[in-house]
């Protein structure tokens, strides 16, 4: 692809959006201790992210410290002066850069929400220039051109296979080696189920054995090892195990070097917590991690959700199974927060009309859990977040067994939304002229509300039905009726049964859904918009501009298909599509998405939204839709689930929308999600500095060649030492001969 300049699908365009995330009042309202206790906790964060190198793509760690080398030795200005003397044009260069801030931004080549390869915007021989007369490549010829040959290829291949994370012949995946197929994913979680294993902190290796026959190891991140260890939960199941036929090892010490970073952090910061809860959940945390065990990150996460409303809030661990291509695996993440008073009142208030407001919700109250627990929902500004990408809301933790009897958290990420909305009118695709206007003007405030309702009322309501392991069900099988067949309830969930074993693929695409159109239907209701200081003309705009995003977002998500595998993406994505699909069913002229032609004479689209039958059309359709969500959710109905949420995610050429077609159109006029530059702390004495950046490509860089700044070089050598012991696993079938691996 030397000469050519790749699809703009696997690019960053060089006029990216880059914001930075703005903290600086919330962190001045931090007393000194709170100061510090974010301090460690973010270093723990930062250094934890690293592993997400190691989770996305073979090539990642590498491409990670090939960039760090070069931004050490000399800063994006000193660099563009050798680049421009290599013969690279302004925007060559300025590709290059943003390039390496999306690498940075991701934790990786793959793009964090969408899974899809980005490459550089410029051409191989020009970068190799740069790369190879460089200062870094001065001071260590040896290292950075291994480095260069080791991931100079891969940076650049499109090969169809790489372009999207996936499993086997689907895409590239880290969590288990090359040759895994999704058959491999479903024997290792049927085996992980029979040990009361969790797959959460796991990656699957498959090797030939000397019989020829495939061997598996199930290797937990932890900071110890094969080295014996005092008794823990993990030890008794660190061994070899017959299954099915095949074998499975289970070992420990993924990530063991950068986890040992994480630990270290997290034993200061429990130095200055604020309370007993943060202290235990600490040491639970630091369990987990030294030991490689998720029941001590359970029980952390219990101390987590008794820790109520706190001033610096955080989380961090192997959380968000997204990217994991079987749905099970977590990615490291880890974020630290503060309190923004204002929002969280609000979203307090919420809360105290929650149990009021899932009486509206259209399902039986034997459908409703027995007793709404009352997360804890507040409004935060984001100090750092590490991981693979920032999220605007989240709900946690997600393990089931605690959602359902302790409760959990909602966290609304108010400075990252502020980044988020901020949209230029030019860059509105497919609305109407008239609709921008309005859009632009409650964008920001109707979001506020749906985050608020999608979090709470959300992922906080609904029952699943179980029955324990003594045969105890936790509903009336005499009295409960299914009212989608009026008949009494014939499936539930059997002990070690979750919500996301047994929808694996589609679970978490469904309950986003679920939850987006809880808040699509509950936004109608005058009391919650009251709550949010909405009322009369302003109120039922908010609720236009709601419904009218959920349908734009519906299109804009179609760039998270793909035609080939006919999958999706991204859950989020393909449950806004789906409502697109709910609310266009209903039909009198509802909703209306049409092909047309731009002002640049290249194909466009136009959603429209028929503000006056919201009402009497689209709520009854919401409510019928949403009532056959939960039913089959509440009954663990798989097949029922999937025939109906699947048949709604299909995309097709049909009329009148065309949506095969309508995707290339979609395509063709996205923007690039934003880039967001974070600060960095620094503790000088007993004070903690906030170090802040300027939002550009070059901002971004900076702050990651600043980020470690005692042991960057080290870090750089863990991760390539890591990747390298590994590498075997991701060479073609032919490079590892049965029994000599």
């Amino acid at each position: 692809m030397s000469g050519l300049m790749a699809d703009t699908q696997y690019i960053l365009p060089n006029d990216i959006g880059v914001s930075s995330l703005d903290c600086r009042e919330a962190f001045h309202l931090l007393s000194p201790t709170e100061r510090i206790y974010a301090h460690h906790l973010s270093r723990a964060a930062w250094y934890g992210g690293l592993a997400v190198l190691l989770q996305t793509s073979p090539e990642a760690p590498y491409i990670y410290t090939l960039l760090s080398r070069l931004f050490r030795a000399q800063d994006p200005d000193q660099l563009r002066q050798h680049a421009l003397a290599e013969g690279l044009t302004e925007e060559e260069y300025q590709a290059f850069l943003v390039y390496a801030a999306g690498v940075y931004s991701n934790m990786g080549n793959y793009k964090s929400f969408g899974d899809t390869k980005f490459v550089p915007n410029l051409p191989k021989e020009k970068l190799e220039r740069v790369i190879l007369g460089s200062m870094a490549a001065q001071q260590h010829p040896e290292e950075v051109r291994g480095l260069w040959q080791t991931c100079g290829e891969l940076m650049f291949s499109l090969e169809p296979r790489l372009r999207h994370l996936g499993l086997g012949k689907e895409g590239v995946t880290t969590y288990f080696s090359g040759d895994c197929t999704m058959e491999d994913a479903k024997l290792a979680q049927d085996f992980l189920d029979s040990q009361n294993l969790s797959a959460y902190n796991t990656r699957l290796f498959k090797e030939a054995g000397q019989d020829g026959k495939p061997r598996y190891e199930v290797r937990l991140a932890s900071v110890l090892g094969t080295e014996p260890a005092v008794d823990s939960e993990v030890t008794s199941k660190l061994k070899t195990y017959e299954f099915q036929g095949s074998c499975f090892q289970v070992t420990r010490g993924d990530y063991a070097p950068i986890l040992h970073k994480v630990v270290e952090h997290l034993e200061k910061a429990k130095a200055y917590a604020a309370n007993s809860h943060q202290e235990q959940m600490l040491a639970q945390y630091v369990e987990s991690f030294t030991q490689g065990s998720i029941e001590a990150h359970k029980r952390g996460s219990r101390f987590w959700i008794q820790d109520k409303g706190p001033i610096v809030e955080s989380y961090i661990g192997f959380i968000e199974s997204y990217r994991d291509p079987f749905g099970s695996r977590g990615e490291f993440e880890g974020f630290v927060a503060m309190v923004n008073k204002a929002m969280s009142a609000k979203f307090k208030w919420l809360v105290e009309s929650a149990e009021q407001l899932l009486k509206e919700l259209p399902w039986p109250p034997a459908f409703e859990k027995d007793k709404f627990l009352t997360p804890d929902f507040t409004s935060l500004d984001v100090l750092t977040f590490a991981g693979s990408g920032i999220p605007a809301g989240i709900n946690i933790p997600n393990y089931d067994d605690l959602r359902q009897t302790e409760g959990f958290k909602n966290v609304s990420l108010g400075n990252v939304l502020a980044v988020a909305y901020a949209t230029q009118r030019e860059k509105l695709t497919f609305l109407e002229e008239d609709d921008k206007d309005l859009y632009i003007r409650w964008k920001g405030p109707s979001f506020d509300v749906q985050v608020g309702l999608h979090e709470l009322l959300g992922h906080g309501s609904g029952k699943l039905f179980v029955q324990d392991e003594k045969g105890a069900f936790n509903f009336d099988q005499e009295t409960v009726i299914n009212p989608e067949t009026g008949e009494q309830i014939q499936s539930w969930y059997r002990s070690g049964e979750t919500w996301d074993s047994k929808f694996s693929t589609i679970a978490s695409s469904y309950e986003e859904c679920r939850a987006e159109s809880v808040g699509l239907y509950l936004c109608l209701n005058p009391q919650v918009l009251e709550i949010f200081g909405f009322e009369g003309a302003d109120a039922e705009d908010v609720i236009y501009v709601n419904w009218l995003n959920m349908v734009r977002a519906g299109l804009l998500a179609l760039e998270f298909y793909t035609p080939e595998a006919s999958s999706w993406r991204q859950a989020h994505m393909q449950a806004r599509f789906v409502i697109l699909k709910v609310l266009l069913e209903a039909g009198e002229g509802l909703v209306t998405v049409t092909a047309t032609t731009g002002s640049d004479g290249r194909p466009d689209a136009r959603v429209r939204l028929d503000r006056s039958k919201i009402r009497s059309v689209g709520k009854p359709a919401l409510e019928r839709f949403l009532r056959k969500l939960q039913v089959l959710k509440s009954t663990g109905d798989v097949a029922g689930g999937r025939l109906l949420y699947e048949g709604y995610a299909a995309v097709t050429d049909a009329p009148p929308e065309c949506f095969l077609t309508l995707r290339d159109t979609v395509l063709l006029r996205k923007e690039s999600r934003k880039l967001i530059v974070q600060p960095n702390t620094r503790l000088e004495g007993s004070e903690v500095q906030l170090l802040e950046y300027e939002a550009s490509a070059a901002g971004l860089i900076r702050s990651f060649s600043e980020r470690f700044p005692e042991d960057g070089p080290e870090l750089e050598e863990i991760l390539i030492q890591l990747a390298t012991a590994d590498a075997r696993f991701w060479k073609g079938p032919t490079e590892v001969p049965a029994g000599q691996a």
